[in-house]
């Protein structure tokens, strides 16, 4: 439970930015076909781990945005975000 615990806490220190250059590092990393089998295993587990914070924090972020897209009356209007592409 402690181990639980740790990560917990490392978790409440990360940025998504942090995150995310993490996980661009480690999967080089693994592309490279260099590490061990244990410590691909290792490093794995740590993308999943990163993967689920950059998520969590990316759904935050959609309430967020959703809150203040609330108009006077309490009424919610969706709009789907808009990239350069479209």
């Amino acid at each position: 439970m402690l181990k639980g615990k740790q990560k917990m806490a490392r978790q409440t220190k990360q940025t998504f930015e942090k995150a995310m250059k993490q996980l661009e590092k480690i999967v080089q990393e693994l592309e490279g076909g260099a590490l061990p089998l244990d410590k691909a295993m290792k490093k794995f587990e740590q993308v999943m781990e990163l993967s689920i914070f950059c998520a969590g924090k990316l759904d935050e972020t959609e309430e967020k945005v959703t809150i203040l897209l609330e108009n006077g009356k309490g009424d919610v209007s969706e709009h789907p975000f808009m990239t350069e592409d479209e």
